[in-house]
């Protein structure tokens, strides 16, 4: 097959981070790939890349988006491919606008989070429908939005979760051991959140919540890795990494991951811990309780009395105990969310759509 992936940026993003492990994995069996990215990442901060990549650097006016769907259909008449696989908002418009102008591909739009904007956008959803094939969705709490708002017909959308690359994402002590005396961790508990600075992480969330943890625990640290303005949410325990690169290692020395987002698609930074064995508190958003099921802790959104209480429980566990849940949380991934199972289930709906339209 010959697939193009579309994708708004390359930028360091859990939807990304998918897109650009699907598309090695269709490569690497044996299928012509390529990507097509609207614009740069803010900050020039992007996932690195293998693969060929057209970069359009799309400007937000009706003469850049007009140049840049020319510029695209051009290169898909050269490229041919059999599927153009997009997501998220920008892409998915993006992609039905190429259909609408000719391109001859199977479209299919993928959905990543609960929540793509306001009404205007459901409103595009819906009138540009006719230009999309089939639709996916990371979450059943993601397709039950779009399907209540009348964004995507039931008929349409079916669920296809993420994946997670369970053979990146596995614990080392050895690594656990180094990276804590990295970090200069000594016998505290570390909890670790990773994600950038962006109102649906809701990070003043978990941070008021920390600031209780920390009240009657003093042997407890929250590291935060992820990119964006921090100033002003200085919390007494709390360390600002930054964009990293080595989520693994920083995942090895935590004892335990939280999530306080106010909405999510299925946030792949906590199926990531629970491969790494890391048991989890997390806000109840979009696909998050399907996500952890029974191997970790849920919560109720921006609601950080209830986050500090789950927080110091985990804390508390004796050793074992964490570990127990955290083997258990490990076998879930494997068993649900393998990227490889992933990547060879997109594979059999590639062939059934384009079997299915022939």
């Amino acid at each position: 097959m010959r697939i193009a992936y579309i994708l708004t940026t390359l930028g360091i993003g859990g939807a990304e981070k998918q897109v650009v492990s699907l598309a090695e994995r269709m490569a690497a069996g044996g299928h012509s790939v390529t990507l097509i990215v609207l614009k740069h990442a803010a900050g020039d901060e992007e996932w690195p890349v293998k693969l060929p990549v057209l970069r359009l650097n799309l400007r937000k006016t009706p003469a850049g988006i007009y140049r840049g769907l020319r510029f695209a259909l051009n290169f898909l008449e050269l490229f041919r491919p059999d599927i153009i696989h997009s997501h998220t908002f920008p892409a998915n418009m993006f992609a039905r606008m190429l259909r609408a102008r000719g391109a001859k591909a199977v479209a299919i739009n993928t959905i990543h989070n609960v929540f793509e904007g306001g009404w205007h956008r459901m409103l595009l959803y819906r009138l540009m429908d006719p230009f999309a094939d089939h639709v996916t969705a990371v979450s059943t709490a993601a397709l039950v939005r779009f399907v209540r708002l009348g964004a995507v017909p039931a008929k349409k959308i079916a669920l296809l979760t993420n994946g997670i690359d369970t053979r990146e994402f596995t614990p080392d002590k050895s690594r656990r051991r180094s990276a804590r005396s990295a970090m200069r961790a000594g016998q505290m508990f570390i909890w670790l959140a990773v994600g950038r600075f962006a109102p649906a992480k809701d990070y003043p969330n978990m941070l008021r919540a920390f600031d209780e943890v920390k009240k009657t625990d003093s042997n407890v640290e929250l590291w935060i890795a992820g990119e964006g303005d921090w100033s002003g949410l200085e919390v007494d325990g709390v360390r600002f990494l930054g964009l990293r690169r080595d989520i693994p290692e920083l995942l090895d020395a935590a004892d335990g991951y939280v999530l306080s987002s106010a909405w999510e698609g299925m946030p792949l930074a906590v199926g990531e811990a629970m491969a790494m064995e890391k048991p989890v508190v997390a806000t109840d958003v979009g696909g998050v309780r399907e996500l952890i099921g029974e191997a970790g802790f849920i919560v109720p959104a921006n609601d950080s009395a209830a986050l500090a209480v789950q927080m110091r429980v985990v804390a508390s566990m004796a050793a074992s105990e964490r570990s127990s849940l955290g083997k258990q949380a490990r076998r879930r991934i494997e068993a649900a969310y393998s990227m490889d199972a992933k990547a060879a289930e997109w594979e059999g709906r590639y062939r059934g759509w384009l079997a299915g339209r022939a």
